[in-house]
């Protein structure tokens, strides 16, 4: 099958023939239909973060199932499924108390004695976050996906897969924003734009949506925002502090955008006396330190904490894994 192969970091990806294994007993192969070119994809590929070489990168995805193994019972050839970045065991301590996300049982992945998922001329390929989408197959753990609806778009289906979740995770599961309440998402890509519907899902009176970009607070707007703030002009603090008089409770901070933006606003709010109680999530921040295990799984990100002591209140800071 054709796949892009991550080998050198800022090396343009060549498309090349390589292998792909026939599903062990809990494996599922899936015929990729719609994959997602996520930030965290970049952050690789340009060696903001470690990974095993060669690659094959992208877990934005959504595909059919072709083949599965013995032991599997989920799901059936011609499945529609979307991926998912958090694969589990399912009877670890973590899974067993919950937290599936924080799962690295080595069963889910295929151990050095056993032949590998995806290889090249008999050299083993690492599966970014044991799913590698960026080929036309996917060979991956039965825990690895979700079935969806066949009707469903297979490319918003993919955008499920990460940053949809992702940011309305932050917002119901990490965050359990109430109704009623008032927040400010900065940053309106994806993630941003999911963060800003999940907090209208969850009832949130009103939703700031902070940015640079005219297009995406127009989008923000149709996902949700009851008020946008173009902060190209370098006002954003003063115009948020204008909408709320200093009183509002959750403030999330997406990506690279928010990077530029997050200096300023916390430089002007440690001048100001916040009203009530605050509280701030940090998602995806690009200068995190990032480890990866020996076959390419996710362990952890430690992101940063500057406003875990400053007069805003508590600071929070959450990883996509940890949804």
């Amino acid at each position: 099958m054709k796949a892009a192969v991550f080998r050198e970091v800022n090396k343009p990806m060549e498309i090349e023939e390589i292998s792909v294994s026939k599903p062990g007993p809990r494996e599922v192969l899936i015929r990729t239909k719609a994959a997602g070119i996520c930030h965290s994809d970049l952050h690789f590929w340009n060696g903001s973060y470690p990974g095993q070489v060669p690659m094959v990168l992208g877990h934005e995805s959504a595909g059919v199932v072709e083949q599965v193994g013995s032991d599997v019972h989920y799901v059936k050839p011609g499945d529609h499924v979307i991926t998912c970045l958090s694969v589990f065991c399912g009877h670890c301590e973590q899974c067993l108390t919950g937290h599936m996300s924080l799962c690295n049982e080595p069963e889910t992945n295929r151990t050095k004695e056993e032949a590998p998922r995806l290889s090249h001329n008999d050299q083993p390929l690492t599966q970014f976050a044991q799913l590698g989408s960026f080929a036309e197959m996917m060979l991956v753990h039965e825990h690895a996906l979700v079935k969806v609806r066949e009707d469903m778009p297979m490319d918003r289906a993919a955008l499920i897969g990460c940053g949809v979740t992702t940011g309305i995770g932050a917002v119901i599961h990490t965050a359990k924003v109430e109704p009623g309440s008032t927040v400010a998402v900065i940053g309106c890509g994806g993630i941003g734009l999911s963060a800003i519907n999940g907090a209208a899902l969850a009832g949130a009176a009103r939703i700031i949506a902070v940015d640079m970009v005219p297009s995406k607070l127009e989008l923000a707007r149709k996902f949700g925002a009851t008020d946008v703030v173009d902060a190209s002009d370098g006002e954003a603090v003063g115009k948020v502090i204008e909408m709320t008089g200093g009183n509002y409770q959750y403030q999330y901070d997406i990506q690279d955008t928010a990077n530029h933006l997050h200096a300023d606003i916390v430089q002007g709010a440690n001048n100001f006396d916040f009203k009530g109680y605050y509280e701030y999530y940090d998602i995806f921040v690009s200068n995190a330190d990032g480890e990866f295990n020996e076959n390419g799984s996710f362990i952890t990100i430690q992101a940063r904490s500057d406003l875990s002591t400053s007069n805003l209140g508590v600071g929070f800071n959450i990883n996509s894994v940890g949804l």
